[in-house]
């Protein structure tokens, strides 16, 4: 039986993964990894000081304990099998025991703005986790990117990734963003604030400025905050009852859900800003909603991880030479027959 991995990371990125090994399990050994890297990344992360990613902290906790309670196959880093395939949420990293491995990335969500640091990454060979989501896609040291949206291929083969390379499939979790309406979020009306972990990223945030926007917004209605995972939960907390004692904060539950029950949504760069956007929602955001909404993942009614599955498959089966040949029109291939 061919074995394939899935390198997880948030709990995002990881419930993707298992949506998309759901559709391979019974025909292939499927095992699973929290994000890992090598060298001194590796160091750091083992020593705490990458807690604020995917090698560590919240992230890893909460891979951890979804893999347990889902009671999937865990092979940590990799090490135990060798295999035919492997998925991974993100090319910031690529561990040197999958370069020699079949590929495929699979896009977790919005990608981030092509600042100062991108530039300089791109200009002095830096490593690309530098950039963080700006960078995704640009290690070419995959065999397919599967990828939210047209606008989103467009998107990426501007920044150089090879067209042939890139397969426009919808992503889990947003691909069916109507169905975020079915909730048991108690709570209707509010204006909902997603805040993003800029600070815990080393960018700027003038977050007492922010707060007091978001009250202003406001005005009369309820205020919930849900804080991004990453964040240093204590000190936003405390930031906000100064200027907002009034608020609802949240550091758990589904942000989606709670979006989808309000009246206007406020983010700052997050993912979950093309829920509101899907649903129609007032927003203000920092990001550009006319181009969000070019970027807007396809809505294909949740079968993305199905067509992500079905070209796995496809490639277990095409010999590495026919790999181009084979997929070289993946990308205009928004839907794939069966059988093709």
């Amino acid at each position: 039986m061919k074995k394939i991995l899935f390198i997880c990371g948030s709990l995002n990125q990881t419930t993707q993964m298992h949506q998309i090994a759901q559709h391979l399990m019974d025909v292939y050994d499927c095992y699973f990894t929290p994000y890992y890297a090598d060298g001194i990344e590796d160091m750091f992360a083992r020593l705490g000081l990458l807690d604020f990613t995917v090698l560590g902290g919240r992230h890893r906790r909460e891979t951890d304990a979804y893999l347990q309670q889902k009671k999937l196959k865990v092979d940590v880093r990799g090490d135990k099998h060798e295999y035919d395939l492997v998925f991974t949420c993100s090319d910031l990293i690529i561990p040197k025991n999958i370069r020699n491995k079949r590929i495929i990335l699979v896009q977790e969500g919005i990608t981030e703005p092509e600042g100062v640091v991108y530039q300089f990454v791109r200009w002095l060979g830096l490593p690309r986790y530098f950039a963080n989501t700006a960078a995704n896609g640009l290690s070419n040291a995959y065999d397919l990117f599967c990828v939210a949206s047209e606008g989103y291929a467009e998107h990426f083969i501007r920044k150089g990734v090879k067209p042939e390379k890139i397969a426009v499939t919808g992503i889990p979790n947003f691909d069916n963003m109507a169905d975020f309406k079915n909730n048991e979020f108690p709570m209707h009306g509010h204006v909902l604030v997603a805040t993003s972990p800029l600070r815990e990223t080393f960018r700027p945030d003038n977050r007492s400025a922010f707060i007091k926007r978001c009250v202003e917004i406001a005005a009369d209605k309820k205020l919930i905050f849900k804080l991004h995972p990453l964040e240093n939960a204590p000190r936003a907390i405390r930031e906000i009852a100064k200027e907002a004692p009034d608020a609802t904060v949240f550091t758990h539950g589904n942000v989606s859900h709670m979006m989808a029950n309000s009246a206007v949504v406020i983010t700052q760069q997050s993912t979950s800003t093309f829920v509101a956007v899907a649903l129609g929602k007032e927003v203000h955001t920092r990001l550009n909603v006319a181009e969000l909404k070019r970027l807007m993942p396809i809505q294909n009614s949740g079968t993305s991880a199905a067509q992500i599955a079905h070209l796995c498959q496809r490639m277990l089966h095409t010999p590495e030479v026919n790999l181009n040949q084979a997929f070289g029109k993946a990308r205009r291939q928004q839907t794939l027959p069966e059988g093709s």
